[in-house]
């Protein structure tokens, strides 16, 4: 569940893929079954950072099941494993001057503490204490010292910054929150010197010339207008946004802090919203821009960013490519190249332009044994159009399939082009598999955003069933075997699918999914405190709109279930309470209704240790198979 970050007897109207499923050039080649463990186990190797001198690499890879961190010197085969945590995977960290610098939680809490440890494994070092949330505002990349983190040490609902020395473990807290600040961001002095804050429904961006100054508003606006400060420019005098004032798509942009308006677009597309932009800290300049179609977008922005991409591109194609890291003289670079059916590291040397492969995450998964992520359209009883993927499984005629609904968690966050295991795992499995991006996915603008504004379970819910009826039209899906699966957001669309359209799906599976709209509201974070009114504005006001928060809470229309339901949920969730879960199945239990339930006591909001992941997609195989009965690799 991220902040942004009734079936009724109508189809949707005419659709168009953007390839056809109907048509077969060439007889289908028979799947090959793949063992579970290797879609879920850890992958051989992720992640790769390198430092900033561009001497060394670091990695993930697993030690004892859990991802643990490696380094190893260029043109040298061996590594040395710098961590040794066993009780959960590491997954965030970046270097530091020599240091290895990474956050962890406790049993999947979100309380993550920060770690150091040098390159060659010495001297470990917790910079901040268990108990409470640190997150890094800014690495301050020329000054080899220091680090800028915020944590709600003090207070849980609210986040002071702090300048952390390395040497010493000395943290000085540069400005204390008065309540209503929600984010912070240095210049490229490493002076904080801005500050996002909230009432609630209206966001404020407040900036200061200087570290002595007091804070003064630069501009006000409700949440719906998207304002959000990158980076400054070259001279410390403005700042490079992502904004949405007065368009509907969010562009990148010159904001003038001091007059609180944009200046220049300095890019826009027509049809998605930028997400990122980069700046190189050696050229001090912009070099590129992100979006999403239907897959990755990197555009570059200055003659030498583009060299290198176009150099990229012609080495591995028109894939997913992002910059995973670069040496602090830029002459050295890690990309991600990505795809449906792998995901690859390079690392690319700027001189010669030499590109070697330093891993595929997971070699033991073959391409041509995957199936393809097709990206698709349809449109919603309603008129919108709706984006998504549906992946088909290999050697299988698409015909009458056993189907799969995948909706996506958030709600405000979106499915994309990538290789993603459990979608492999079940195409592989026989099962076609639908994810859409519903009104309220990110990426499609402003006014697709708000479309989903106090709809949950309305027409939000009315886009999945759509997804549901097209598949059906189209001869894809055989209705009667037709299942929904989902996690956090699509957690909540599968039990609300099964309540609100009981007679649409065979069976479903609900994980770490709200089941209760009043509890839910009741048991969010603290860190999420400042953000309640507005989450009341998007989702709805429990006491303004209890009657409507009812009518879409599942728990409260259990006694409608007729499909077969499987549960799973983390103990330690912070976002959706284990009692969302306990709720559904003390209800239908009582009610005689077929219900499997998984809770495990050392996860949260997702499972991330490796044996609770195979138990839990393996309880899933079984679940589906009993329900769905697919028949794999016949045509």
């Amino acid at each position: 569940m991220k902040i942004r970050t009734t079936l009724k007897a109508v189809l949707p109207i005419v659709v168009v893929l953007l390839l056809s499923f109907s048509q077969r050039q060439q007889p289908l080649a028979k799947a090959q079954q793949i063992p579970l463990e290797d879609f879920f186990k850890n992958p051989e190797k992720t992640n790769f950072q390198i430092s900033p001198d561009g001497n060394y690499i670091s990695y993930l890879a697993p030690y004892q099941n859990r991802l643990n961190i490696f380094v190893q010197k260029i043109g040298v085969d061996k590594a040395v494993r710098v961590t040794s945590d066993l009780k959960r995977d590491i997954r965030n960290y970046f270097w530091k001057a020599n240091k290895i610098m990474y956050l962890q939680d406790a049993g999947g809490n979100e309380n993550f503490q920060l770690f150091a440890v040098n390159a060659d494994g010495t001297k470990p070092m917790e910079i901040t204490q268990a108990g409470y949330r640190t997150e890094l505002i800014d690495d301050l990349s020329s000054d080899d010292q220091h680090v800028v983190i915020q944590t709600n040490k003090r207070n849980a609902e609210v986040f002071d910054p702090y300048k952390i020395d390395l040497a010493t473990g000395k943290a000085t807290m540069l400005y204390e929150n008065p309540g209503n600040i929600t984010g912070w961001m240095v210049d490229h002095e490493g002076k904080l010197r801005v500050a996002l804050v909230t009432d609630g429904v209206n966001s404020s961006i407040l900036y200061r010339n200087s570290e002595t100054d007091k804070f003064k508003t630069s501009i006000t606006t409700d949440f719906k207008e998207t304002v959000a400060p990158q980076f400054f420019t070259s001279d410390n005098k403005y700042v490079y946004a992502i904004s949405s004032l007065n368009h509907d798509k969010n562009e990148l942009v010159i904001f003038d802090l001091e007059q609180g308006k944009e200046l220049k677009t300095v890019y826009a597309n027509p049809d998605y919203d930028v997400e990122f932009a980069s700046y190189s800290r050696k050229r001090n300049k912009l070099v590129a821009v992100g979006y999403t179609s239907w897959k990755s977008e990197l555009v570059a922005m200055d003659d030498e960013a583009k060299k290198i991409l176009d150099d990229l591109k012609s080495k591995v194609g028109e894939k997913n490519i992002g910059v995973m890291s670069i040496s602090k003289n830029e002459d050295k670079i890690i990309f991600y190249v990505g795809a449906d059916r792998f995901n690859k590291f390079y690392f690319y040397d700027v001189k010669n332009g030499k590109l070697d492969l330093l891993a595929n995450t997971r070699p033991w998964l073959k391409e041509e044994h995957l199936a393809e992520m097709k990206p698709i359209k349809y449109t919603s009883r309603d008129g919108l159009t709706i984006n998504g993927y549906l992946t088909l499984p290999v050697g299988v005629e698409p015909k009458n399939l056993p189907v799969i609904i995948n909706p996506h968690g958030g709600p405000w966050a979106r499915d994309e082009w990538r290789l993603n295991p459990e979608v492999q795992f079940l195409a592989n499995r026989g099962y076609a598999v639908l994810q859409m991006n519903f009104r309220g996915s990110t990426g499609y603008g402003k006014e697709f955003w708000t479309k989903s504004f106090r709809q949950w379970g309305r027409t939000m819910q009315n886009d999945v069933s759509d997804g549901v009826a097209w598949l059906i039209k189209e001869g894809i899906a055989d209705k009667s075997r037709v299942a929904i699966y989902g996690g956090s957001y699509g957690g909540y669309t599968t039990l609300a699918g099964i309540t609100l359209t009981p007679d649409l799906y065979a069976c479903a599976v609900d994980y770490v999914g709200v089941a209760n709209m009043f509890t839910f509201m009741k048991t969010i974070p603290p860190y999420w405190e400042p953000y309640r009114k507005m989450f009341y504005e998007m989702v709805g006001d429990p006491k303004a709109d209890s009657l409507m928060l009812a009518e879409v809470s599942p728990v409260l229309h259990a006694d409608k279930i007729k499909a077969p339901l499987f549960i799973a949920q983390g103990a330690n969730d912070p976002r959706v309470n284990k009692n969302e879960s306990d709720q559904m199945v003390e209800a239908l239990r009582k009610r005689g209704i077929e219900v499997e339930y998984m809770v495990k006591d050392n996860e949260g909001h997702g499972f991330s240790n490796q044996e609770n992941k195979m138990d839990f997609y393996r309880t899933m195989e079984k679940f589906f198979a009993k329900h769905l009965k697919p028949e794999v690799g016949k045509n």
